[in-house]
């Protein structure tokens, strides 16, 4: 089995395959500083509480956007799983082209979406990842990203409201019944869940337009993606799991053959 360890600013999501078949995935907070102890106990406990004895689990890839995270994180899969992972990086082998002007800036959590996205639903392909951050990514027929844009993630934009205005509570993201609000809580779900709806729409007809490119699909990952999802119809698919089975992808160009470290 493989294990897959998507670290994202927000949540670390941990994913387990078989083979192509995603079995388990759960998640824990990437913002609390652990140690590698402590990792290691709550990765193992996760496992065996998903009914995954360690043991099976042959290797291990990592994709990360949190480098402060890595030191810990990957001491803990040498040490309680006896694994050297794999690191998504610059120089791995994707089966996709950066042509950006600074391929190395690019984060691991979009490489990995992009690789998912075109080759599960093949290019040119517009892949959204509704986070932390909201990125959008295009790749085109020939497997080669060549433009993205970052916007403000829907809680961030919440976060920043509430936080920088006093009189703004802490609001759920959620789509109101009416744009027409008539009080605070509302007014600001009206204008969270309504802006990101029509700024994808936006983006999404303007990176079609400038880009040229007949028939492109549009697939939409992330937690909060979901409810924008089903509100649009600029977004033709949404995959919940498109990270986890990037990284499956990812590894699997790797042609690593499986090794526990010795003792």
């Amino acid at each position: 089995m493989l294990l897959t360890i998507d670290v994202g600013n927000t949540n670390i999501t941990l994913g387990v395959f078989k083979d192509r078949f995603l079995l388990s995935q759960f998640r824990l907070t990437s913002k609390m500083a652990r140690t590698s102890d402590e990792y290691g106990v709550i990765i193992c406990n996760l496992l065996e509480h998903n009914n995954i004895p360690i043991s099976e689990v042959e290797d291990v890839i990592v994709a990360s956007v949190v480098p402060n995270v890595m030191h810990s994180l990957l001491s803990a899969i040498i040490k309680y799983m006896d694994i050297k992972p794999v690191v998504i990086e610059a120089g791995i082998k994707t089966g996709i082209r950066i042509a950006i002007e600074n391929p190395r800036q690019l984060g691991a959590d979009r490489i990995v979406d992009a690789v998912a996205a075109y080759e599960l639903y093949g290019g040119p392909v517009i892949v959204i990842d509704f986070g932390t951050a909201t990125t959008y990514d295009m790749v085109d027929k020939d497997g080669t990203f060549f433009a993205g844009v970052t916007a403000p993630g829907l809680q961030t934009c919440a976060n920043a409201l509430s936080g920088a205005a006093a009189k703004l509570p802490d609001v759920e993201i959620t789509k109101p019944k009416t744009i027409l609000a008539q009080e605070t809580i509302t007014s600001m779900q009206a204008g969270l869940f309504f802006g990101q709806v029509g700024q994808t729409e936006y983006i999404v007809k303007n990176m079609k337009a400038e880009s040229k490119l007949d028939d492109v699909k549009v697939v939409a990952t992330g937690g909060l993606g979901t409810i924008i999802a089903n509100e649009t119809d600029v977004i033709d698919i949404y995959d919940p799991t498109l990270t986890l089975h990037g990284m499956r992808l990812i590894y699997e160009k790797q042609k690593r053959r499986p090794k526990r470290r010795k003792a």
